[in-house]
């Protein structure tokens, strides 16, 4: 099969995120498909950019289209995705008499992509599939305040509607959604649910690389001083709820805990002031690393953390990459959440506590220390069981597979 992946924010091991583009891209390769993923060249979301306009990945051929860099979510990003899109749609002609693709997958987490997929599809009478990372406009009208009448809201609620009613298939990494996709035309047979998951080669611990060393030099010389480290991994952005894990952190001042926060995101710099200016010195932020040192990094921890905003949205529920890693990594998980689903509770795989509740959080960090060594290990060894049981790239790629057939 002629797999035809558009997804703007795409990227690779080399490039950073997006990373469920590449692994199931690749398991597809393995399995025999051909893939061409098309992507824009300027991603906020990965370290690096393509210096070039086309390349071959693991078997995996990208297209990369130039698209201006832009900072934050305002006019800048949306001229880059209006000018990727209009550079794919552009190009249709080509891809269905080049590429001729039996199945075309919208997957940009931004709906309007489904046009331009819809434009390739029928061309190349090849399958449609719009896959669903997050709800939109749904996501930024309750997680950002956008007003439902906003221009761009509507512009998305067009294209969402467009994608449910056109879409020979639709694939959602949420598992709670079909009330909602119903209420906007889904016949409900289209729908399969595929969720985010983890490759396994890259968690064989013993050849993963070392952890950067102005980390592991903090960690060490924290637990040094009898403390645990609670660990975060990912972006830092207004959905993470970072300031929470702040807050708590004021509250367990003289605990013997140590909060580690590694990665990058629009609210970076403004968690950093605050960790600054409050005096908060039992919390350390650093930046992003490789991902093949994730590994690493968990495997420092001794408890990790994710926490979410309060929002009516994640009653759909939830499938953070970030969650998948923490369970492989046999790490004991305090989750902050309210949401349709909890697979850290499904798991037993840690405890959940209420979200945007900076002494839920402390209370529930200072009861994950207070277990024995050995209690907080059978809670990551549960963890990693049931990420191996159901969400290994793997087994989602022929679920997928499964899906167009």
């Amino acid at each position: 099969m002629k797999i035809l992946l558009i997804n703007h924010y795409a990227g690779s091991p080399q490039y950073g995120m997006e990373y469920r583009p590449y692994y199931l891209a690749r398991e597809w390769v393995r399995a025999g498909h051909q893939v061409l993923i098309l992507a824009a060249s300027y991603s906020h979301v990965r370290t690096q950019q393509p210096e070039r306009l086309g390349e071959t990945i693991d078997g995996i051929s990208y297209c990369w289209y130039p698209t201006p860099a832009y900072q934050g979510n305002g006019l800048g990003r949306v001229r880059n995705i209006w000018s990727f899109c209009r550079q794919v749609a552009k190009d249709a002609d080509i891809l269905v008499r080049e590429f001729a693709p039996d199945a075309v997958i919208a997957s940009s987490t931004y709906p309007m992509d489904i046009w331009v997929a819809r434009k390739i599809a029928r061309q190349a009478e090849a399958k449609l599939v719009y896959e669903v990372h997050d709800l939109w406009p749904l996501s930024p009208i309750e997680l950002s305040g956008m007003s439902p009448k906003h221009p761009f809201a509507l512009l998305c609620q067009k294209a969402e509607n467009d994608a449910y009613r056109d879409a020979d298939r639709v694939v959602s990494m949420l598992p709670k959604v079909q009330e909602h996709m119903a209420a906007h035309g889904l016949d409900l047979a289209k729908l399969h649910i595929v969720p985010n998951g983890i490759t396994l080669d890259e968690w064989d611990e013993e050849r993963a690389p070392g952890l950067q060393s102005e980390i592991a030099a903090h960690i060490a010389t924290q637990r040094a001083a009898g403390k645990l480290i609670v660990g975060y991994a990912g972006s830092h952005g207004l959905p993470n709820a970072l300031d929470t894990l702040l807050d708590a952190a004021k509250l367990l001042k003289g605990q013997p805990l140590q909060i580690v926060m590694v990665g990058g995101g629009h609210e970076k710099a403004r968690l950093a002031a605050r960790v600054r200016d409050e005096g908060l010195g039992n919390v350390a932020l650093f930046d992003a690393i490789p991902k093949a040192q994730i590994p690493a990094l968990l495997a420092a921890f001794d408890i990790a953390y994710i926490g979410w905003q309060r929002t009516p949205i994640y009653r759909f529920g939830i499938a953070p990459n970030k969650l998948m890693d923490y369970m492989m990594a046999r790490r004991p998980v305090l989750h902050s959440v309210e949401a349709g689903n909890d697979p850290v509770a499904e798991a037993g795989a840690g405890l959940t506590v209420a979200p945007e509740d900076p002494r839920a959080v402390a209370e529930g960090l200072q009861r994950l220390a207070a277990l024995p060594t050995a209690e907080r290990a059978a809670m990551g060894e549960r963890g990693r069981r049931f990420v191996l049981a159901h969400h290994t790239y793997p087994v989602l790629a022929r679920r997928f597979i499964d899906a167009l057939s």
